[in-house]
């Protein structure tokens, strides 16, 4: 465990940005951008003087699926989903056309980088660093090791830190009230009509699901919406649950050789009338209702336990108390605590920031403009300076 100080040199590490629940790449929706809308949340950290690399990975797959393919898309190679994990949820576990050249093959120990995850991406990134650091077996008894190039053998060093916006450590009881993330889909299929889809892909090639060469974008959904995959734990879906969160947290716990961020978001307050929680009157439009549904509810747990109105507030798609870290599971939470600007920071502790007044997606960029747009620039340019001042490795 180490502390920051002034003894300690800085580091000029890589930051990588994961993108959450029905994110995009570079590559599809046009120049609209999932980091920053209309602008480039990686072009102005770039200009800064950071070295930045956006990956695109599933948008609707499990973590651990998702996990893997960050691995392979900054190291290089085919993606290896692992035979046990393949054989459990009938994937393919080398899917023929995943295969990359790598953003950053020098990635390992001696050349670690900062995570940063949006929304889902902050679970996705907790994922990756326990399949790192953790010998991943093949068979239920662990007897035979797997032999991909990620899975099967204990990695240590190779995460400098790990940063979630606004991302459901504990879930979102919006998916427990509407079930099979559909909620979800209603803002980006909103977003897809104004940019475009004619490069939107699911990405779900381990299912055997493509879209047709002439497919309409209306029946690629549906056939999407209708897929088995949504019946299995292997699907974000079940991660994002409150009791798929829950069921996570007992495995993806805090690493004290990493130091560990997260940024609270806000969008809602108090009726006073109800005592529930309505959105703020800037919430985007195709979310304030799933902002009330949020408020206003409590969903039951599998231990019989229900939420209350702590988990009332939220920024239209995730509540207020699951985004400063894990604190459920069977090995209960995670040291949080908030950041105080000047303390020494300590690994293996989560430190967190806010809650900031933007929805789930005001978070990212998306749909702000003027001096909204100036404080998540100024948002995202302070953090990189705090993940440059940790200590190097």
């Amino acid at each position: 465990m180490l502390l920051t100080g002034c003894l300690f040199s800085r580091n000029n590490y890589p930051i990588v940005l994961v993108h959450g629940l029905f994110g995009w790449g570079k590559e599809e929706m046009g120049d609209y951008r999932y980091w920053g809308g209309t602008s480039d949340l990686e072009v102005i950290l770039e200009k800064a003087g950071y070295t930045v690399y956006t990956v695109s990975v599933g948008p609707i797959s499990s973590n651990w699926d998702r996990a893997v393919e960050v691995y392979y898309q900054l190291k290089g190679g085919q993606v290896d989903y692992g035979l046990g994990h393949s054989k459990a949820y009938g994937l393919v576990q080398k899917p023929e056309k995943k295969t990359y050249s790598g953003l950053y093959p020098e990635w390992d120990s001696n050349h670690p980088i900062h995570l940063v995850g949006h929304s889902m991406g902050g679970q996705t990134i907790r994922m990756l660093e326990y399949l790192l650091t953790n010998q991943i077996y093949a068979d239920s008894k662990k007897e035979t090791l797997e032999k991909s190039a990620l899975l099967g053998r204990a990695r240590e060093g190779w995460i400098s830190s790990i940063t979630s916006i606004a991302t459901p450590h504990d879930g979102s009881t919006l998916v427990d009230i509407i079930p099979k993330i559909f909620p979800f889909i209603q803002y980006f299929i909103g977003l897809a009509g104004v940019v475009g889809t004619d490069f939107y892909d699911f990405d779900l090639e381990q299912w055997k699901f493509k879209r047709g060469s002439n497919e309409t974008w209306t029946n690629y959904v549906q056939r999407m919406r209708e897929h088995p995959a949504w019946d299995s734990k292997n699907i974000s879906a079940w991660d994002v649950s409150v009791n798929g969160a829950s069921e996570l947290n007992g495995f993806l716990t805090s690493n004290p050789s990493v130091f560990y961020f997260s940024y609270i978001f806000s969008a809602s307050h108090q009726d006073s009338t109800t005592g529930h929680h309505v959105p703020n009157k800037d919430v985007f439009l195709l979310i304030r209702s799933r902002a009330r549904l949020i408020g206003s509810k409590v969903i039951f747990r599998s231990d019989g336990t229900e939420t209350d109105s702590t988990w009332w507030e939220n920024d239209g798609i995730v509540n207020v108390c699951s985004m400063a870290g894990p604190t459920t599971g069977i090995n209960g939470s995670d040291p949080i605590t908030p950041y105080v600007e000047g303390d020494p920071l300590i690994q293996g502790q989560w430190y967190t920031f806010g809650p900031i007044k933007m929805d789930h997606y005001q978070s990212v960029g998306h749909m702000i403009y003027g001096k909204q747009r100036a404080k998540i620039d100024s948002l995202y340019l302070n953090h990189a300076e705090l993940l440059y001042t940790l200590p190097a490795q």
